[in-house]
């Protein structure tokens, strides 16, 4: 044996032997199922139910995909869907200690000497058949209120965006955990096997008040084919999708063939569940270098198509063409389509900020409803509007004559959602005449999942994934189906 092959044996030994490689060894689930189809390119998570029961459905779902309109920063649920009355009332004067109860406070407003009440300048009226109260900054969803299901009692335990905004994209503050999106992706898969289960869209347009992270899509300890795959504006959609100058397909495809075969032998010999993601994220980047590059060409829709959405659809990128996207991708099959737009962090200059962040976000995220109904794909589409958490009844900082700032407040917060199952038209839960706490029908972070994940036919107890000694969910150890709101 010369010196080549022995280090060649030696690296094999010393993988073989890792702690790594004994756990994987330990429980072959994923070689065997390699064994199985005998081809790890073959591998489709949405038929593994018979392998794995805590992947596939449970039950007959209500919806097939969901599009999450995702407002980081928090929106006020008083200048948008929540009006207060008793806020205008008591406007400048101090929040009574009552209300607050001794709750705990940010560091921006627990220094404050007095808390005062701020009321809301937005207007509000009853829209539709239904009455539901929308602010006059959003006009076009006012449109639509018979087909919303407004939450008005959404309440979290993060009172800060990081851990916030990671507990509502991954059902846990602490930051790794797997996103929503690739649970729905490990658990149903794709309904088109040439285009990603979880897409992530984020708005070129937004005010980049807060810091956006990959792990918000990120798959955690699942296995990496699951993670969301961002869609950027421009020329490449997917980064490093194409082939290098002077490759020709075919080369591509017989390179592929030969990482295909070293992964079937990774996976026999060593359970390797690396392996096989590696060589389905190839195989998948190899089909989407047709199909994304169709999926998001928006020149083939109307001039009528682009006038729904606003003229900013034109422009992609844009939260509205985001939004028109969406609804392709939603077409074809992709299984959960997530948009973040920032801005809505208003601590101070509420009036001009909100109205900024309404104007940008308010008839493109009508439109898609709109457009979702007119094209029978709302009643299997669920459509979910919200952010990480609400804002507070009082003013941050100094009131001025004509303006104000809220603070974060997680106690309660609106959010709406449509189609995929869940009452047209109908309010849920009720906050108290301050806005501060919750009155009835409150729903957590963990209801909120368990809900949209029963929507899709999964049972969030029995989803599962067994990871350092623990089998984990995404609703950790809570969360309850709000039948509430259920159609």
């Amino acid at each position: 044996m010369n010196r080549s092959d022995e280090l060649s044996v030696l690296r094999e030994l010393r993988f073989a032997a890792s702690r790594r490689a004994w756990l994987r060894s330990s429980g072959l689930a994923l070689a065997a199922l390699a064994l199985d189809r005998g081809d790890v390119r073959a591998q489709d998570p949405t038929k593994a139910t018979a392998q794995d029961p805590a992947r596939g459905r449970h039950h007959v779902p209500r919806c097939k995909r969901v599009i999450w309109l995702f407002q980081a920063g928090g929106p006020s649920q008083f200048e948008t869907f929540d009006d207060k009355p008793k806020l205008r009332e008591l406007h400048g004067q101090p929040l009574p200690d009552s209300v607050r109860s001794g709750q705990r406070l940010t560091g921006m407003s627990g220094n404050q000497a007095v808390l005062k009440v701020a009321g809301s300048f937005a207007p509000f009226a009853r829209h539709g058949d239904s009455g539901i109260a929308i602010s006059s900054l959003l006009p076009h969803t006012a449109k639509i209120a018979d087909r919303l299901c407004v939450l008005r009692a959404v309440h979290t335990e993060a009172i800060n965006h990081d851990p916030a905004i990671t507990f509502f994209c991954s059902g846990s503050q602490i930051a790794g955990r797997p996103s929503m999106g690739s649970w729905l992706s490990y658990g149903l898969g794709s309904e088109n096997r040439d285009l990603p289960a979880f897409v992530v869209l984020v708005s070129k347009d937004s005010s980049r008040d807060q810091p956006l992270y990959s792990r918000l899509w990120g798959s955690g300890f699942l296995p990496s084919e699951h993670q969301g795959v961002p869609f950027r504006a421009g020329k490449d959609a997917v980064l490093f999708l194409g082939d290098p100058e002077g490759m020709a397909r075919q080369d591509r495809r017989a390179m592929l063939d030969a990482l295909a075969r070293m992964g079937d032998e990774s996976a026999r010999r060593y359970g390797d569940p690396d392996a096989v993601a590696r060589v389905q994220q190839a195989e998948l980047a190899f089909r989407m270098q047709t199909s994304v590059p169709e999926a998001t060409d928006l020149r083939g829709e109307s001039d009528a198509t682009f006038a729904r959405y606003g003229e900013s659809s034109r422009d992609p990128g844009t939260f509205a063409a985001n939004c028109l996207l969406a609804r392709r991708l939603v077409e074809r099959g992709v299984r959960f389509v997530q948009l973040f737009h920032q801005g809505w962090d208003q601590h101070g200059g509420m009036r001009g900020g909100i109205a900024r962040q309404c104007a940008q976000t308010d008839q493109a995220s009508a439109a898609l409803v709109t457009d979702l109904a007119e094209r029978g794909l709302l009643d299997d589409t669920l459509v979910v509007w919200g952010g990480e958490f609400g804002r507070t009844a009082y003013c941050q900082g100094r009131m001025t004559a004509d303006d104000y700032g809220r603070d974060h407040h997680p106690r309660c917060f609106s959010m709406w959602m449509a189609g995929g199952g869940v009452k047209r038209g109908h309010v849920h839960g009720e906050t108290d005449e301050f806005g501060y706490n919750v009155q009835s029908g409150g729903m957590h972070v963990h209801d909120v999942h368990a809900t949209i994940l029963h929507l899709l036919g999964v049972d969030h107890e029995r989803q599962t994934f067994a990871f350092q000694g623990r089998r984990y969910r995404l609703t950790d150890v809570a969360g309850r189906v709000e039948s509430g709101i259920l159609a």
